[in-house]
């Protein structure tokens, strides 16, 4: 596997707002502020970004795999028009109740990453505003980064699930700068 530059986001409530139910349309995609600029503040530094999500809506018929798509487009083109670039998505499309092995807070999203993009994520940040998210990176040796505003962040931060002070950030803009200041 190739070392890389590479930064693994959620979706919900750190790159958009979380509606709290689902975003079943390219109209119900609302970025969070700052969130896209972010993303492509990565890019132009030469990080590849990929994304992991729980999406148990197709599972429980909600919105079809095509129509998860079409919200992931809309995101796409949103990004490219500022320079941002998503190298791979993975979605887990399972209800909770179904105990699979890709859903976060387990490692497959992660897994599936890995062997598509051909890098290692041992040691890379891993943005999410879920335990889920946290558990999942810290399961695989990812380095965790907890949003706090925008989606579950502020139940998460200074549980004993949460990451160090450090690595929370009201927003990705926050993270991404902390990321880029590593580098140095």
């Amino acid at each position: 596997m190739k070392e890389e530059k590479i930064v693994v986001l959620d979706r919900d409530g750190v790159i958009n707002v979380d509606l709290m139910t689902y975003v079943t349309r390219p109209e119900e995609f609302e970025a969070i502020e700052g969130s896209l600029e972010a993303i492509s503040r990565l890019t132009t530094n030469g990080y590849k970004v990929a994304i992991a999500t729980n999406q148990a809506c197709i599972e429980k018929e909600i919105i079809s795999e095509e129509e998860l798509s079409a919200v992931h487009d809309h995101m796409i083109d949103l990004l490219f028009q500022l320079g941002g670039q998503i190298s791979y998505i993975a979605y887990c499309p399972h209800a909770p109740e179904s105990m699979c092995k890709c859903r976060k807070p387990e490692v497959g999203l992660l897994q599936e990453i890995e062997q598509e993009l051909e890098v290692s994520l041992k040691g890379k940040y891993f943005v999410g505003d879920k335990d889920s998210d946290i558990a999942a990176g810290k399961k695989f040796g990812c380095i965790p980064l907890l949003i706090k505003k925008g989606g579950y962040g502020e139940k998460v931060f200074g549980t004993k699930n949460s990451p160090p002070g450090e690595q929370c950030f009201d927003d990705l803009s926050g993270a991404v700068n902390y990321i880029l200041k590593q580098e140095v």
